[in-house]
Formats: structure tokens, C-alpha cells, sequence
């Protein structure tokens, strides 16, 4: 199973036109000898976006998922682990919180539970959660720590009233939504004075893009079976996470101290100089003769705006107090990821299908 294509060491040394690109395209591959488990499983969830429409390739997908599933819980392992493997992912793409594999396997089996309806699935959340590390606390949903993700996946069933075993994933759920709540007595995550989520260690959209989607899902959740989340010393509705999740798109498209969209295109105002290869560097048309490795460098440090909008594409965003320099050297900041868009377009999708959440309540 390949895990990446490409150097990314020899990639990020060069700033040129994915037209031009040269660099070695090296396969890295895990197998049982050399096991990856945190990158062998999630085509479960796409198997249930055909299902209707493509049912004969949703069926492919769940096969796979299954198999992929089944590798990675036999021959478990982190790619890191493996220094060849290492050397390829690390240190752009490691696993860094340290759960490594846990928390990719049952990610995995709750998708394939949920995709399949299958017993055993159920059977390997509740059988291995506690070792796969279900019960640790985290505030934290992305690429690389899925524990928030996958307590609020599991606890639908407890949630509508299926499997009542799934209660202590509820639990942990209600947890990881205390941890927004700003009233809550639970110590809780960091809010920058203009109300964006904030996490140290940069790109920071993408907390607050996944923490976003989160908050919708679990509230439709609550909102389905009439529940609410007990804090402690204030009770929270599905309207309230509503709300929250509803300010963070807001500050995302302008609704900020820098009065500025974080989303390229959008708006008045925008990052014009964001940290994106194909957008800093002149396009093909413009510029037919090639731009090799090194040869792009003046373009990455010139102060002009990029000349090709990458339209849609949401940068790393403001710091902890919440300024933006729109400087593209500055990556932390500047640069748009597959990981802050994605979870964008279902924060937006069900906030264009649910024009008005409520303005929410937060029973003391």
C-alpha cells in the first residue's frame, strides 16, 4: 500500500510551478514487514457518499476499507517507526501527538461500524477503546489526533438510543464540548480577544475549521434526540454549539479585528501573498520558459501579490492575538491546506442549509 509519492525534503527545497517540477518521485510503501496502521483505513466513510447513486462503487470502497482495516489492526505499527519511512514523512508529515496508531484504528472500525452496521465493529470500539486510548482527554479533531472525531461518531448510537454500552463515548464527547464552552467551569481551550479558537503551534485554521464541524455535527446529534450537554455549573443546547460554530465561519470570512477574509477571493479584503507555489510564481502563459528548483526564489521573497488567486483557499490565519501579517515566507500563517478547507465546506454546507441556528442558551 503506498503511503506517499514523493521527497517532501527535496520538494520544500524548491519553489517552482508544479508544470516544472523534477524532483524524484518516490513511492513509499508499507507492508506487513514494514507496517503504517495510522495511514490503512478510511474509505468506509466515502463508500456511504455513493451508496445511492453508485451503488456497485461504494461496495468497492466498503471492501476496501475492510481490508485496509484489517492490515493495519494485524500488522500494527506507525509508519514513523521505520527510518526509511520515517526519513520520507518526517518532519512534515510524522504522527506527532504521540498516540501514533491508536486513535487511526479506531477511527477506523467506528466508520466501518457505521458504514456496515456490523457487529464485529461494534465489537472492536467497545473491546479496545480503553486500550486504543478512547478515554483520553483531548481538545483537539485533525490529521493527526482523531480522538474528539471519533467520540462524537460513537456516541450517535448511545445518543439515539441504540447501543446503550457507547455511553462513556457520549461522555467523552460531552467532555471535549465543555472544553468550548467559555462558562463552563471545565478548563477549556484558548479564545483570542476577537473570539477565534485558538491552538499554539501555527495553521491554526485548521482547529478551527475541524473544532467548527464538530460543534455542528454533535449539535444535530443533541438536536435529533432533545438532549443537551451538562457542564458542570451550565447546561448547553444544540443552539449554543450552533452559535459557537457559527462565529468561527464569521471570523473566518471577515467578522475579525483585521476586518479581512481569511478565504482567498472572498470578500473585499484578503491574503494576497500566501505561501502556494503555483499562486507566487507566473503562469505558464505568462511565462512560458521554465522556472527550475532554485529559480522561483525571487518570486517566493518579492512583496508583490500573487499573481494567480488560488480562489476558495483559507490560509493558516492570525496568531493568538489576532493579527495577520500577510507575509508569505510566514507559513504558519500564510499557507492554505487540504486540512482547513475541508472541513470548511461541511461548516458551510450546514450553515447554508440552516440560515438560522437560534441564538442559542446557556442554562446557568
Amino acid at each position: 500500500m503506498a503511503m506517499q509519492v514523493g521527497d517532501p525534503t527535496k520538494d520544500h527545497g524548491c519553489w517552482e510551478r508544479p508544470e516544472d517540477m523534477d524532483t524524484a518521485r518516490t513511492v513509499y510503501n508499507i507492508s506487513a514487514a514494514r507496517p503504517g496502521s495510522d495511514v490503512a483505513g478510511e474509505l468506509a466513510a466515502a463508500s456511504m457518499v455513493f451508496r445511492d447513486d453508485d451503488p456497485a462503487y461504494a461496495a468497492r470502497l466498503l471492501a476496501g476499507a475492510r481490508r485496509g482495516f484489517e492490515f493495519a489492526d494485524e500488522h500494527k505499527g506507525a509508519y514513523s517507526d521505520d527510518p526509511e519511512l520515517r526519513a520520507g514523512g518526517c518532519p512534515f508529515y510524522c504522527d506527532f501527538d504521540g498516540y501514533q496508531v491508536r486513535d487511526e484504528l479506531l477511527w477506523g472500525a467506528a466508520w466501518l461500524r457505521r458504514a456496515s452496521k456490523e457487529g464485529t465493529y461494534l465489537d472492536y470500539i467497545q473491546n479496545n477503546g480503553k486500550t486504543l486510548g478512547a478515554e483520553d482527554s483531548t481538545n483537539e479533531f485533525g490529521w493527526d489526533n482523531k480522538h474528539a472525531g471519533i467520540n462524537v461518531l460513537v456516541s450517535k448510537e448511545f445518543i439515539d438510543g441504540e447501543v446503550l454500552s457507547l455511553q462513556s463515548y457520549k461522555e467523552f464527547a460531552d467532555g471535549f464540548i465543555c472544553t468550548l464552552i467559555p462558562e463552563s467551569s471545565s478548563p477549556h481551550i484558548t479564545y483570542t480577544p476577537g473570539g477565534m479558537i485558538y491552538k499554539p503551534g501555527g495553521s491554526n485554521m485548521q482547529h478551527v475549521t475541524s473544532i467548527s464541524f464538530l460543534l455542528l455535527t454533535y449539535a444535530k446529534y443533541l438536536s435529533n434526540s432533545s438532549r443537551t450537554v451538562n457542564c458542570g455549573n451550565v447546561s448547553v443546547g444544540p443552539a449554543t454549539l450552533q452559535q459557537l460554530a457559527r462565529k468561527q465561519a464569521d471570523y473566518i470570512l471577515g467578522d475579525n479585528p483585521m476586518k479581512m477574509s481569511y478565504m482567498v477571493g472572498y470578500g473585499d479584503r484578503y491574503p494576497q501573498r500566501i505561501h502556494h507555489r503555483g499562486s507566487s510564481l507566473p503562469s505558464i502563459k505568462s511565462h512560458p520558459q521554465r522556472i527550475a528548483c532554485n529559480d522561483g526564489t525571487p518570486y517566493y521573497n518579492s512583496s508583490s501579490p500573487n499573481p494567480n488567486p488560488l480562489i476558495g483557499a483559507v490560509v493558516g490565519g492570525p496568531g493568538e492575538d489576532d493579527v495577520y501579517e500577510d507575509d508569505r515566507a510566514d507559513f504558519r500563517k500564510s499557507e492554505p491546506t487540504t486540512y482547513i478547507n475541508a472541513p470548511l465546506v461541511g461548516v458551510l454546507a450546514y450553515l447554508v442549509g440552516n440560515p438560522d441556528p437560534g441564538q442559542g442558551h446557556v442554562r446557568h
